[in-house]
C-alpha cells in the first residue's frame, strides 16, 4: 500500500515529515523523493537491523529509537510542527524471514520476538515464568483465543519438566489444542499474542497516537497502516474520539474538542499488492487530517 499511503500524506515539497517505522526504508524513500529542497524526513526505528537501510540524504534523518518517543525527538531537532506523520504497524518482512529474531511460525528459532534486541523480556521468559492466569490474559487479549486458559494450562504443564526455548517446541505442546485445519491460524494467534505482550505493542500505539496529535501542524496528515483488529481499533477510536475510553466530554453548546477529522474511508490492498505480498492481505489504512 505503499503508492496509496505516500498518496495520502498529501506531501508538500518542503515540509517536515516523519516514517514512524523506518523497517527496510521502501516509505521513507518515497516519501524522500516527493520532497523538495527544504523538505525533510524523520525516520524512527528501534530495531538495530534497520540502520542496515539508511538513506544517504541530508534531508533524511534516522533516529535509533521507538516511536513511543516521537514528542521528545522532534523537540530535540528543534522542530515545531510536523506536516504529515506515517505508521506501518505490525513486524517488517525481514523480521519475520529472520528465523533468529522467533517471530515466524514458519522457522524454527528461539523464542525472543524482540523488536528491540537489547531489552530484558523476550518471548522465552513469557512463556517460562508467567503464571497460568496471565498467560490465559495474554492470549485472550492480544491473540483473541477463547480457549486462552487451556493454552495457558499445557504450556505450564510443558515447562514444569523442561524450559521452553524454542519456537518448535511451543508449536509441539500447541498441537494437540487446536483441530488440524485451523492449526496454522491459531498459531500464528498465538504468536501474535505474544509478540503483543513483548513488545507493549498496544501501550506503544496509544502513546504514539496521541503524541501524533500534539506535534501535527494543522491540516497536517497521519497515515495509519494497522495489520490487525487490536491495532485497527486503536486507530479507528483515536480518529474518532480523540482518546481510546470513550466519546470525548462535550462543552455547554454539544461542541467536542476533537484533533482529527477522518479524510477518507478506510482502506485496504487491492488484489494485485495481495499477489504482489500476501502478508499484506490483513492491512487496513486509516487516514485523518490534524484540525
Amino acid at each position: 500500500m505503499c503508492e496509496a499511503a505516500i498518496a495520502a500524506l498529501a506531501i508538500r515539497p518542503n515540509g517536515v515529515y516523519v516514517d514512524a517505522t523506518f523497517g527496510g526504508g521502501g516509505h521513507a524513500r518515497s516519501i524522500v523523493e516527493a520532497l523538495g529542497l527544504e523538505g525533510k524526513l524523520l525516520a524512527f526505528d528501534q530495531d538495530t537491523d534497520a540502520q542496515q537501510n539508511l538513506i544517504d540524504d541530508p534531508r533524511f534523518t534516522f533516529i535509533p529509537a521507538n516511536f513511543e518517543h516521537l514528542k521528545r525527538f522532534i523537540r530535540l531537532h528543534k522542530i515545531a510542527k510536523v506536516d504529515g506523520i506515517l505508521a506501518d504497524f505490525g513486524v517488517s518482512s525481514h523480521q519475520f524471514d529472520t528465523p533468529e529474531r522467533g517471530f515466524s511460525t514458519r522457522f524454527s528459532g528461539p523464542l525472543d520476538m524482540r523488536m528491540n534486541s537489547g531489552q530484558e523480556l523476550d518471548a522465552a521468559k513469557i512463556i517460562n515464568t508467567y503464571t497460568a492466569a496471565a498467560l490465559a490474559d495474554v492470549f485472550y487479549q492480544f491473540g483473541e483465543l477463547r480457549n486462552s486458559r487451556a493454552i495457558a494450562s499445557a504450556v505450564v504443564a510443558a515447562r514444569a519438566s523442561q524450559s521452553i526455548a524454542t519456537t518448535t517446541a511451543l508449536k509441539e505442546i500447541l498441537q494437540p489444542l487446536f483441530p488440524e485445519r485451523f492449526f496454522n491460524k491459531r498459531l500464528a494467534q498465538v504468536f501474535q499474542a505474544l509478540r503483543i505482550e513483548v513488545n507493549q505493542e498496544l501501550e506503544v500505539i496509544k502513546a504514539f497516537l496521541t503524541q501524533a496529535a500534539e506535534v501535527l501542524a494543522p491540516n497536517g496528515r497521519l497515515v495509519c497502516i494497522a495489520y490487525h483488529s487490536l491495532e485497527d481499533r486503536l486507530v479507528k477510536t483515536f480518529i474518532r474520539d480523540g482518546g481510546f475510553s470513550g466519546p470525548p466530554e462535550a462543552d455547554l453548546y454539544g461542541r467536542r474538542n476533537l484533533p482529527f477529522k477522518r479524510v477518507q474511508k478506510m482502506q485496504v490492498p487491492t488484489e494485485e499488492e495481495i499477489s504482489d505480498n500476501p502478508r499484506a492481505r490483513s492491512a487496513k489504512m486509516r487516514v485523518a487530517e490534524r484540525l
